[in-house]
């Protein structure tokens, strides 16, 4: 839209247009607010976005997210989304290092996992795995409902758990405690400890729960933590809330860039080179609490009492397109079936607790720890109808343990050649062929690979440190001391300041592509303005 047509008051302003100020925008445009979305990039989604990343090539990759568990039917249904999400089959395989076997859990054959637990030698861990299961899927279907509603008091919310077993290993004490318990072998300790460490640096044993926090939210989605395939990729995701609200007449302005932020609704911003003001009567900040802190100009020296430190991120991401599926060192499972889940590569108990040592004393872990997702084998609609005929498959690798602090401008570039590299040879090392032989070629004659760095991500996303969740994770309840008396507090968006609420993945409860920030801002602002209505 012009520009020139955009208003310079607003009942809301969102700082931030990727899913979650979406989402917050379609549901107080619904209920009748002027709503104004301004976005730095000249798109919406922020990482929840597809890209043809490969020149020549139709192929729309989910370029930064990949998978979904997180968003609630509710807001589905509320914003009446076009969205299909496909579940996939298989949970996972894991290759055993230095040997021709690995660990397949298959979903929709119980005896196949069953055997494959055998052929590891790791049978009685398959009875091991189910108890664990059993446990965090007791936490799953009790809390996942409440992430749509006021915050619980952790009380309240051990209560509703009622099974302190589970409250207890999951919550109260380092989840080493609770997978040490339950299995033996280190190849299955190692798959039940990556859903804590995904987009965390952390040790299993570590007393500040950082991989705890991190696990529940990797478990409880849906009630079940099963991860589906976005049907188009995380753009058809992106692409619903935008049409949802800009149907519900939000006003949505790219290319925007905000510069300040005052406390009393006031935002700056530039767009087609002019400077713009914009006042609101509630501002919600789609952005990094650390970034939102220094657009109100409180950023503080760093250390200093008060002041937030940088959020730090800790993977490197790289997507493929390839001919065709490489063979597998395995012969006795299929590369549809191996990469029909996640693919984990060196992600062992010990080598996991290595590879933190290596990446603390300032190297990068080698082997390096990765897991990969193959979206075209459930989604082929990526693809277009010639590389669908072709066999083409796309491929994306999170590679884990490579904090921020590795990463430097003057290092950037470097880094993401020796990254890369890294990731090619932990796949290779479970590969009966070199996977460059796989991959396609673009355009201009180079091989179909990209690697970002948490540096890169940054700069392209505007996530300080390159993490993925905004800063630290937090519990979705709050202590029982906690205050909560206003509606921003109880929906867990709560700044310093009445005027701004915090919709994004670092509001209480956020994290990964679940709109969950953005929903519940939307829900605090209805709240706040009912109170006012009725009070006036």
């Amino acid at each position: 839209m012009s520009t020139a047509a955009v208003a310079d008051s607003a009942d809301i302003v969102i700082v931030g247009g990727g899913h979650n100020g979406l989402v917050a925008a379609a549901y107080l445009a619904t209920a009748g607010l002027e709503v104004i979305v301004l976005e730095r990039l000249d798109h919406t989604g922020g990482a929840a976005v597809s890209a043809q990343a490969f020149a020549g090539h139709d192929a729309r990759l989910s370029r930064y997210s990949y998978l979904v568990s997180l968003l609630p039917q509710r807001i589905i249904d509320d914003l009446g989304l076009d969205l299909t999400l496909l579940r996939r089959r298989y949970s996972s395989y894991t290759p055993l290092p230095g040997t021709s076997t690995g660990l397949l859990i298959d979903t929709g054959d119980s005896e196949a996992t069953a055997a494959s637990f055998a052929a590891i030698g790791a049978e009685p861990d398959a009875q091991g795995l189910a108890r664990f299961q059993g446990r965090a899927a007791r936490l799953a279907e009790t809390l996942w409902p409440s992430l749509t509603e006021p915050l619980m008091t952790r009380s309240e919310a051990r209560a509703l758990v009622g099974d302190d077993i589970a409250w207890n290993a999951f919550i109260e004490h380092p989840l080493a405690g609770a997978i040490e318990a339950d299995v033996e072998n280190d190849l299955v300790r190692g798959v039940l400890l990556t859903d804590g460490l995904i987009g965390t640096f952390a040790r299993a044993s570590d007393d500040d729960l950082a991989q705890n926090r991190c696990f529940l939210y990797h478990v409880i989605g849906g009630g079940t933590g099963d991860w589906d395939v976005p049907v188009g990729g995380m753009g058809a995701v992106s692409g619903a809330l935008w049409h949802a609200a800009t149907e519900a007449g939000a006003t949505i302005v790219t290319g925007a860039e905000v510069t300040a932020i005052d406390p009393d609704g006031t935002v700056s911003y530039t767009v087609d080179g002019s400077e713009r003001v914009v006042r609101a009567g509630h501002v919600l900040s789609n952005v990094a609490p650390w970034v939102l802190d220094r657009l109100l100009g409180e950023a503080g020296a760093e250390g200093e009492a008060g002041v937030r430190t940088k959020p730090e991120g800790a993977q490197v991401k790289v997507n493929l397109l390839l001919s065709r599926l490489p063979k597998l060192l395995d012969e006795s499972v299929s590369p549809e079936a191996a990469f029909g889940g996640t693919f984990h590569i060196h992600e062992g108990y010990a080598e996991l607790d290595r590879a933190v040592d290596a990446a603390e004393a300032g190297a990068l872990p080698s082997p390096l720890p990765a897991e990969i997702y193959c979206h075209s084998l459930t989604d082929p609609s990526i693809l277009s109808p010639e590389l669908q005929a072709s066999g083409a498959q796309t491929l994306t690798v999170f590679g884990l343990h490579v904090p921020s602090r590795l990463i430097t401008g003057e290092n950037n570039d470097e880094m993401r050649k020796r990254l890369q590299a890294a990731v090619i040879d932990s796949l290779n090392s479970v590969l009966a062929e070199p996977i460059e032989g796989c991959l396609l070629l673009d355009s201009e004659g180079r091989p179909c690979i990209e690697t970002k760095t948490t540096l890169d991500i940054e700069r392209s996303l505007g996530m300080p440190g390159g993490n993925i969740f905004h800063g630290p994770l937090s519990w979705p309840f709050v202590d029982d001391d906690a205050a909560l008396e206003s509606p921003a507090e109880r929906w867990g968006v709560a700044t310093g300041h009445d005027r701004i609420l915090l919709c994004g993945s670092g509001a209480r409860r956020g994290g990964a592509v679940s709109g969950l920030g953005g929903h519940n801002a939307a829900m605090a602002v209805l709240e706040l303005r009912s109170q006012a209505s009725a009070s006036s």
